[in-house]
């Protein structure tokens, strides 16, 4: 029988409820690219240990004739889980939002003063 490894890490991410988009983020490829990935009977080694170690998962139990349960060990260590990275992301954003309305804000509250003096002044003359 032959295995085809391109369904069996789309069922591995799925299960494992991992979005495809945080998975071609993580793996930095687009989407097209992972669902051409699932669509592939055979996939590089590099490829699935790359997808395994952003999702977490040791693709040596499906796999085993690619990789040990070592190898995952050692690719689990270098890379932060998906939940961890994905949590590292959304403080970055709202931090920039953050900033960014406080500025907005700023020159909102700058504006706002302008025209007052504008208008005192065109009054006084």
């Amino acid at each position: 029988m032959d295995i085809h490894h391109g369904e069996i890490v789309e069922k591995v991410v799925r299960r494992n409820g991992h979005s495809i988009t945080d998975v071609a983020r993580l793996t930095n490829v687009n989407r097209r690219s992972v669902y051409n990935w699932f669509n592939q009977p055979r996939l590089k080694p590099e490829i699935i240990y790359k997808i395994g170690c952003v999702i977490n998962h040791d693709f040596s139990v499906e796999l085993p004739h690619f990789f040990t349960p070592e190898d995952f060990e050692k690719g689990f260590k270098e890379h932060a889980p998906v939940e961890k990275r994905v949590e590292e992301n959304k403080d970055i954003w709202k931090d920039k939002y953050i900033d960014l309305m406080e500025r907005y804000n700023a020159l909102l509250a700058e504006c706002s003063m302008d025209r007052e003096i504008s208008g005192i002044l065109s009054t006084m003359s």
